[in-house]
């Protein structure tokens, strides 16, 4: 089944504020965009609109959690996480505080908006923030979970969702956890470790190296910070093979993290999937996946250069 992010982060924010009266909804002129209307009706006074003004948005949402106060600031990726990063540093991150960002329309999937909205450095920048924690949800039921998660744990959190579609990766629920991850498939001849909506593309990818012989693990890659270095570890151990596949620079986020972790634990072969140090333009996210090479067949190609590489 497809559902739409947008739909899910609306209806989920309204059932943990029903739940949690310490929960406030703080957006910068995105309500209407991102379907808070009903969470605006019933709870008017916690929906909290700061205009075009994201910095200031970020420094009311720090002057409220040191009162006990849980802010969930939502909004587009670029204008969450780029924008006001003077603020998330100084005001949240560097006091460490309880606040969480719900990033939305994150990567190409942004489409016709063009390169001045796809958000393909956020992880990036947010990863070397101290504190921050950084989970990216591949469908609905990650993210309902993924929010959950962040409203439990104290401490900043970062949530980067797709702009609406997805199609579910999960059919019987999903816990995520932070410093997690998921196995979602299991094969000996190379791992694919995947985030967001490149989960989907990657499963399918491994669909097509099956019908070639080629057996692939699939991991789901939801933290990357915390990351979970021990699934990546064991998988690394197994199959001497890894692709990193992300719609966001291969420069700094998944790939990078990953490119870390094994370079000084394990070195491994590595192939990097994402979009190579070029921004985006103009197109259908199909189009535009197609043009930075983020499809299936560009992931299985990708792995079979991986094998040939180990030898």
């Amino acid at each position: 089944m497809v559902r739409s992010f947008r739909a899910a982060l609306s209806d989920v924010l309204l059932k943990s504020a029903n739940e949690n009266p310490k929960i406030v909804v703080l957006n910068a002129d995105s309500a209407r965009a991102l379907k808070l209307s009903e969470f605006g009706e019933k709870h008017p006074d916690r929906l909290i609109g700061y205009g075009i003004s994201e910095s200031d948005m970020v420094t009311g949402a720090a002057g409220m959690s040191t009162t006990g106060i849980i802010p969930i600031v939502v909004g587009f990726s670029m204008f969450v996480s780029n924008k006001p990063f003077e603020q998330i540093r100084q005001s949240i991150c560097y006091p460490n505080l309880n606040i969480k960002i719900i990033a939305t329309h994150a990567g190409l999937c942004v489409g016709q908006d063009g390169a001045t909205h796809q958000n393909l450095e956020d992880i990036a920048v947010l990863r070397a923030l101290p504190n921050m924690n950084i989970l990216v949800a591949a469908d609905v039921a990650q993210t309902e979970s993924a929010i959950d998660t962040m409203i439990r744990n104290d401490g900043p959190f970062y949530l980067r969702l797709g702009r609406d579609l997805a199609q579910d990766i999960y059919t019987n629920g999903c816990e995520v956890i932070p410093g997690g991850s998921d196995l979602l498939l299991e094969g000996d001849d190379v791992t694919i470790v995947a985030s967001g909506l490149m989960v989907e593309q990657s499963l399918k990818a491994a669909k097509l190296l099956k019908d070639e012989g080629i057996k692939a693990s699939v991991m789901n890659a939801y933290s990357i910070k915390p990351f979970d270095e021990k699934n990546l570890l064991d998988l690394a151990k197994k199959t001497r093979a890894i692709v990193s596949v992300e719609d966001h620079t291969v420069i700094g986020g998944l790939g990078g993290a990953i490119a870390e972790i094994l370079s000084r634990k394990l070195p491994t072969v590595l192939e990097s999937v994402g979009v190579n140090d070029v921004f985006g333009e103009s197109g259908s996210q199909a189009e535009l996946y197609e043009k930075y090479g983020l499809t299936p067949k560009s992931i299985a190609e990708a792995a079979k250069r991986a094998i040939a590489r180990k030898g």
